[in-house]
């Protein structure tokens, strides 16, 4: 393999490595929260790994763009913040179908997807930080519940995020999988050897659908696509935004009945496969968002021993771990927040009630945060945020010179 193949399909296997070992306990965590058993996990995670890496796989090689596609962990982070909903496991499929619907048209309609763009910024970013509190409070709680194993968890999480952060979450997770094993040696002994593929049809509820579709069509649009579209422009990309939507949302929706919640662009992880140390030459960093697809790809075939491995352990020690990975995300969103003074307290609002938890009617918090923050920026004219920039139009050529690395944005 030559250099010049070499380096992008290092970062490609970086991108998928990182990116699957640092939130795929979120994603069970959520699926499990939802009503799924065991087998219905890990068949979800299977099925979403082969969805977002398909999709990469697919766009990459049809666009020569590092188009990086990852599941939505703020979605995962919604469904564990919801719990269940009236249907079972069932109607979160259904849901989860109706997002990939959802996200097709957005792709099909250019004013939906426009209308999502300009949900306020401190509104959408509220939202997800309500969402993400609880599970970012769990290391906290598993400090003061489970200390023994949680704080040998947290000390490598808070050396390695001094020395080498990229890799402090899969340490993270890695310690705990040590922990696991010493506390319960035959943590593996029931994960089947092949993967698990199990279908689930689809159950349509109208509280499933306000409380999980619409939410997580919005947080996945909100705080996936388009920060990952800001990623990619950062480095001077211009991605397809029709056929990207097209995509993800038909994946989504192929891959729902298997359990899987979301697909969509990659945030922070996209950065890896598109920045100047995936490859000097911007026209050859696509090899690296096909090697991270195709890694996931990979991955997804242990989602059964991953699960097996997840459900042996105290939950709240998973979730710590979720929470370790996902407090980055935290921080962006609260910074976003309330960086400005238009639009503070309407985002206030929003983040108080999401994080509340409560559920009124069968609907989740994360509907009527969302609800009250566009009522408070209703009362108070004049307060609603500027636009997000217009991307640039021209896609990179080898004599660009590298752009500078993008914000931190939620993943």
């Amino acid at each position: 393999m030559g250099r010049g193949v070499l380096q992008p399909v290092l970062a490609g296997v970086v991108t998928a490595v990182v990116g699957f070992a640092s939130t795929f306990a979120v994603v069970l965590a959520g699926l499990r929260a939802v009503g799924a058993d065991s087998a219905q996990a890990a068949s979800g995670l299977l099925a979403v790994c082969v969805a977002a890496g398909a999709t990469a796989i697919v766009l990459g090689l049809r666009h020569r763009i590092p188009i990086s596609i990852a599941w939505s962990t703020p979605g995962a982070a919604l469904l564990a913040a919801t719990g269940a909903v009236d249907g079972g496991f069932a109607a979160a499929v259904g849901a989860f179908g109706v997002t990939g619907a959802l996200i097709i048209a957005a792709g099909l309609f250019p004013a939906l997807g426009r209308a999502i763009a300009a949900i306020p910024r401190p509104i959408a970013a509220a939202m997800l930080a309500g969402v993400l509190l609880d599970l970012c409070i769990a290391p906290v709680r598993a400090l003061v519940d489970v200390p023994l194993l949680a704080a040998p968890i947290v000390g490598v999480w808070l050396v390695l995020n001094r020395f080498a952060r990229a890799w402090a979450v899969p340490a993270a997770l890695a310690t705990a999988a040590v922990v696991i094993v010493l506390d319960s040696p035959g943590a593996l002994r029931g994960a089947a050897a092949a993967p698990q593929v199990v279908l689930t049809a689809p159950v349509f509820t109208w509280q499933a659908l306000v409380s999980l579709a619409v939410p997580l069509f919005l947080v996945t649009m909100a705080s996936q696509n388009v920060p990952g579209m800001a990623v990619l422009q950062g480095y001077g990309y211009t991605p397809p935004l029709r056929g990207v939507l097209l995509g993800t949302g038909a994946a989504t929706a192929v891959a729902a009945p298997f359990g899987s919640h979301a697909v969509n662009l990659a945030a922070i992880t996209a950065a890896l496969a598109a920045g100047p140390d995936a490859h000097p030459d911007p026209r050859r960093r696509w090899i690296a968002s096909v090697t991270a697809g195709t890694g996931m790809v990979v991955l997804g075939l242990g989602a059964s021993a991953a699960t097996a491995f997840v459900l042996s352990s105290p939950p709240l020690l998973i979730e710590a771990v979720a929470g370790l990975a996902l407090l980055g995300a935290l921080g962006a969103a609260l910074a976003s927040a309330t960086e400005q003074a238009q639009g503070r307290e309407a985002a206030v609002v929003t983040f108080v009630v999401t994080a509340s938890g409560v559920a009124l009617l069968g609907i989740g918090a994360a509907f009527w945060g969302l609800l009250a923050g566009g009522l408070m920026l209703l009362l108070r004219p004049g307060t609603t945020p500027p636009s997000p920039r217009t991307p640039p139009e021209r896609p990179p050529t080898e004599s660009d010179p590298t752009p500078a690395a993008p914000s931190a944005v939620p993943s």
